[in-house]
Formats: structure tokens, sequence, C-alpha cells
């Protein structure tokens, strides 16, 4: 997995412009960025709020929900694609890039979270134990996230590094590789553990299983387009380290 470590610019006496921009977009992507990943743990333990009753029929419901889901896919995949990021550095300094990425992905997470529709009725429920056991799985999962973040020791989940780096006047980090903690066992460790989350719901309705279903679909996916961008990024360091831990699923011990 990918982490950054700092690196000093050979022109960090160059004069600085307004600052007002880049703080603005740092405190709108920490805040949404962060109260939206929050919002989704909450609706992944808790199940879907309806706020908003927009549907009854079922296909209905399944055909929205589809559309919210496509939605926050195709912002997440897209705009970290190479070619969009080229697009946007053409218009945008790309120090924004980070940020402008974070605060679309929090909008459309939180369209997911606050418009989702409920079908009914349930499909298949689990009984204790079992329930009080996927519980327990789910925060143990959430903890490995969390876990997983710490192995990082430095992680930008907002773009805000490339912010600071300008107001500094510094270069942006280097990319490198963390072997350490999960990444010991496999190559996507958050990934792994947010499969877990996604499956460890009790109560399983059709609009819950269609959420399953394509939440999962997409992160394999999302993985394969990731896999081959850090091949590009690191060359043959990260081929040695695809050979040697699995991808998603850690099903082997680390050598």
């Amino acid at each position: 997995m990918v982490h950054s470590s700092d690196r000093p610019s050979a022109d960090g006496d160059a004069s600085r412009p307004s600052r007002l921009g880049p703080r603005l977009a740092q405190l709108l992507s920490a805040l949404l960025g962060i109260t939206a990943l929050l919002a989704f743990v909450l609706f992944l333990f808790t199940g879907p709020w309806q706020l908003l009753v927009l549907y009854s029929d079922t296909t209905a419901v399944l055909a929205f929900d589809a559309c919210l889901s496509a939605a926050f896919f195709a912002q997440h995949s897209g705009m970290i694609r190479r070619s969009f990021k080229a697009w946007f550095e053409n218009r945008v300094p790309e120090y924004y890039h980070g940020a402008s990425y974070s605060i679309t992905a929090a909008i459309c997470l939180y369209c997911v979270v606050l418009f989702w529709q409920v079908s009914e009725p349930v499909l298949v429920t689990a009984n204790d134990p079992l329930r009080f056991a996927m519980r327990a799985l789910f925060l143990a999962a959430f903890g490995g996230i969390i876990w997983s973040n710490l192995a990082l020791r430095s992680i930008d989940a907002f773009g805000l590094q490339a912010l600071r780096c300008h107001l500094r006047g510094t270069l942006p980090p280097a990319a490198s590789l963390t072997e350490r903690g999960p990444y010991r066992w496999v190559r996507h460790p958050q990934y792994f553990f947010v499969l877990v989350m996604i499956w460890c719901y009790p109560d399983l309705t059709a609009d819950r299983l269609l959420f399953n279903v394509l939440w999962s679909t997409w992160i394999v996916a999302g993985t394969l387009m990731e896999e081959r961008d850090l091949a590009v990024t690191l060359g043959d360091r990260y081929r040695e380290y695809q050979s040697r831990v699995p991808m998603l699923i850690p099903w082997r011990l680390p050598r």
C-alpha cells in the first residue's frame, strides 16, 4: 500500500499566492470527508435511516438505489483516473485535485446515506447468537480500518497534504510502499475490512442485498484498477509485493 513521506522543495522561498482558497479547500475537505465517512459507517451498522420515502414499489426502490450507487462509483473511480486528473490540472491548480475529489466524494456518499430507499419485507434475519457475532465482527472490522490507517503512519485521505505543501512552498511527497501491520497480510486491508462490514448486517432486505452485491463488486473492480496504477507508479518493487501478498483476501500467512 502507498503512503507519503515529506520531501523538501528546491524553491521553498518562492513567493506564495493567496492562502484563502487553499485554506477553505482544506476546511471543507476535512469537515465533509470525516463526517461523511462516519455517517457511512453508522449507515452500515444501523441499516438505512429512511429519512425520506420516495418510492414504495420494490422495483422503483431498487432502481433508485442502484442509481445512487452508480453515481458514487462513477465519481469515486472516475475522478482518480489519470485522464481526469490531466483534464482537471489543465483548468485548476493541481494541488486542488485531492481536496476536490474528497469534497465531491463526500457529497455523493451523503446522497447514498440520506436518500437510500428501503424495500419490504426482510428476506433473511440472523437470530442470537449469530446476530451478536455479526455485530462483534463489524466492530472488529472497523477496528481493522483504524489499524490499517495507523500502519500507514502518513495518510492523505482528504487531499490535505498537497494543499499544505503548496502553502509551505514545498514539493508534494514522493510515493512509497508500506509493508507493516495488516499490509503484510493483504495489499488492500481497508477494502477487505469494508467488505466484512458490508456483509455483517444481520437483516437482509432486497435493497440491502442489492447494496451488498453492487458495492462488493465495485470494491473488487476498483481494487483491480488501483493495482494497475500502483504497478505503473511503483514499478518492480510493487510487482514483487504482488507476488508475495494477496490482493484483497488474506488467505495465506505472510512470508
